[in-house]
């Protein structure tokens, strides 16, 4: 099959056209195949993330909520400890509010308790 001279440059451009098409058709099948999110912001998305991972047992709604109330314990850097023992498969309830609160008094430092009361003070109060 020969081409004319005349229709040389409306192939080309068809042909221009055609791989253009299959271009953006690849482009956006990788695009829809992609499963991108957005990075964390903040320690609570950070815990929220990555308790969605590792804690299979758990919703991302109960994640959200399990690591916006152990929020203090995420400021200490303490999150990567409190997620370990929420996602502990042996707990029977494991994303209610009891196991964060309970995983949350187990790390850092009040795990143990605080520190002992201030010892009793001899003032003018005790005499009489």
């Amino acid at each position: 099959m020969r081409v004319s001279v005349t229709r040389a440059p409306q192939l080309l451009s068809l042909l221009s056209l055609l791989s253009l098409l299959w271009l953006a058709l690849a482009l956006a099948l990788i695009a829809c195949g992609c499963n991108v999110e957005s990075p964390p912001r903040g320690p609570e998305d950070t815990c929220a993330q990555a308790c969605a991972t590792r804690a299979t047992g758990c919703t991302r709604p109960q994640c959200a909520r399990g690591c916006n109330l152990v929020l203090d314990r995420l400021v200490e850097h303490e999150g990567e400890r409190v997620i370990a023992c929420v996602a502990d498969s042996r707990s029977e309830t494991t994303c209610d509010d009891r196991r964060w609160a309970h995983c949350a008094a187990l790390v850092g430092p009040h795990a143990d308790g605080g520190p002992p009361p201030p010892a009793r003070a001899n003032g003018f109060e005790d005499e009489e």
